[in-house]
C-alpha cells in the first residue's frame, strides 16, 4: 500500500524536496507551512493545521495534525442490495468513464457479475469509450444513441441486472456543469427512475474529482451534492500531479468518504484510500 501511494504522489513529493531538499527530525514551523502550500492544500486549512504546533515540529506532531482532518465521522453507505446500483457522477474530463471501468474490473475480480449503462446521452464520445471498455472487459452494457433519454437507460439497466441475477450495476452520468439547471433536473429524474426499477436504488452516489484540478475541484463537489447528494468520492489522475496535498482540502471541506484513488490508466489501477498512508508518504519525504 506504502508502494502505492508513494507512485501516486510521485510529483507531490517532488515538490516537497523543492522545499525541504533535506530529510530531517524536526523542521521549523515555517517550513512546514511553506511544504503544505506547495502541495496545494488551501490556506485556511494550513493555518488550521497549524495552530497549536510548536516552533520546531517533530513526526509525530505532524502526523496527528494532518490525520486530524480525516476525522470525521463519513457514512460509507454499503447495503447489501441486488442488485447494488451506482450512479458514477462528475464532470466532463475528470476520468469517469475509465474510473467505471476499474470499478467493474474490482467487482468481477471478486467474483460479481457486473453490467453497465451507459448514462451519458449528451456525448457519443461517452457512449463509445463506455462500450470500448464492456467489449476489453467481457461486461454486458445498456446504451442507445446520442441524445435519447438517459433515464431509461437507468430504467433498461436495472431491470436487465434483475432479470439476469446481476450483482453490481454501475451507471454513467453526463457532467456538463455549465448548464446547471438541465443536468440538475436530468440527474434527478435518473435518480427517481433508479427508485422506481429497484426500490432504494441508487444506493451509491460516487463522485469523481480530477487530482489535477487541486482544491478547485472542492467547488465541482459542492455543486454536485447540492444538486444530488453525493454518497463518496473517487480521486483521479493524483499521479500525474503535483497537488496531492488537495487531498487534504478536499477531505476537510467535503466531510465525506473518499473510497478510491486512480492510480493509472489501466483497469487494475485503483487502490483503497487510507488516510494514514497518505499522510504518512507525505512525511516520509519531510522527517527522517
Amino acid at each position: 500500500m506504502f508502494n502505492l501511494f508513494k507512485k501516486v504522489l510521485g510529483k507531490t513529493n517532488e515538490a516537497i524536496k523543492e522545499v525541504a531538499p533535506e530529510k530531517k527530525k524536526s523542521i521549523d514551523k515555517e517550513e512546514f507551512e511553506d511544504i503544505l502550500l506547495e502541495a496545494d492544500v488551501n490556506y485556511e486549512l494550513v493555518e488550521r493545521l497549524l495552530e497549536g504546533l510548536p516552533e520546531k515540529i517533530n513526526r509525530v506532531q505532524a502526523f496527528n495534525s494532518l490525520i486530524s482532518v480525516f476525522q470525521y465521522k463519513a457514512d460509507w453507505k454499503e447495503s447489501d442490495a441486488k442488485p447494488f446500483v451506482e450512479m458514477i457522477i462528475g464532470v466532463n474530463g475528470a476520468g469517469k468513464t475509465t474510473t467505471i471501468a476499474k470499478l467493474a474490473y474490482r467487482y468481477t475480480q471478486k467474483g460479481r457479475k457486473v453490467i453497465l449503462g451507459a448514462g451519458d446521452t449528451f456525448r457519443a464520445a461517452a457512449i463509445e469509450q463506455l462500450s470500448r471498455w464492456a467489449d476489453k472487459l467481457g461486461l454486458p452494457i445498456i446504451a442507445t444513441k446520442q441524445g435519447h433519454d438517459p433515464s431509461a437507460v437507468v430504467y433498461d439497466t436495472i431491470e436487465s441486472a434483475k432479470a439476469k441475477g446481476y450483482d453490481n450495476v454501475i451507471i454513467d452520468t453526463a457532467g456538463r456543469l455549465h448548464t446547471q439547471t438541465n443536468l440538475s433536473e436530468e440527474l434527478k429524474k435518473m435518480i427517481r427512475v433508479a427508485d422506481k426499477a429497484l426500490p432504494g436504488a441508487p444506493h451509491r452516489k460516487m463522485l469523481i474529482l480530477d487530482g489535477t484540478q487541486g482544491s478547485s475541484s472542492i467547488n465541482q463537489a459542492k455543486a454536485f451534492n447540492e444538486m444530488i447528494g453525493i454518497d463518496g468520492i473517487i480521486i483521479t489522475k493524483l499521479d500525474g500531479t503535483a497537488k496531492g496535498g488537495s487531498v487534504l482540502s478536499i477531505a476537510n471541506e467535503l466531510k465525506m468518504p473518499i473510497f478510491y484513488i486512480g492510480t493509472g490508466e489501466q483497469p487494475e489501477d485503483l487502490i483503497d484510500f487510507k488516510a494514514n498512508a497518505y499522510v504518512n508518504t507525505i512525511l516520509d519525504e519531510i522527517f527522517l
